[in-house]
């Protein structure tokens, strides 16, 4: 099993910053990549940014530019920096990662960009 915990959302105007944290605990041995999703209100979950043990990332076209994903092995966390945010992008954040075949989400973390 493995648990991750997110942290950092909030409310914050259009653009302003927020950085979102996820740690991960448990069984995180052979953990390669970790990813951040979202999901707003009436619309189904999207990817947002995806990066491997090895600093690999892949980011959403809606985000590129603005956000970037970063991780900290040694602490077992991977951190969203998110710049010049938006009204749209005001979701639920989730963390997640894939271990042996088993995909593992974290609670979410509310994010809300005012106009």
């Amino acid at each position: 099993q493995v648990q991750l915990v997110e942290s950092g959302g909030g409310l914050v105007q259009t653009g302003g910053s927020l950085r979102l944290s996820c740690a991960a605990s448990g069984s995180i041995k052979d953990i390669n990549v970790m990813a951040w999703h979202r999901q707003a209100p009436g619309k189904e979950r999207e990817f947002v940014a995806i990066i491997t043990s090895g600093g690999s990332t892949n980011y959403a076209d809606s985000v590129k530019g603005r956000f970037t994903i970063s991780r900290d092995n040694a602490k077992n966390t991977v951190y969203l920096q998110m710049n010049s945010l938006k009204p749209e992008d005001t979701a639920v954040y989730y963390c997640l990662t894939v271990r042996r075949g088993n995909t593992y989400w974290g609670q979410g973390t509310q994010v809300t960009v005012s106009s």
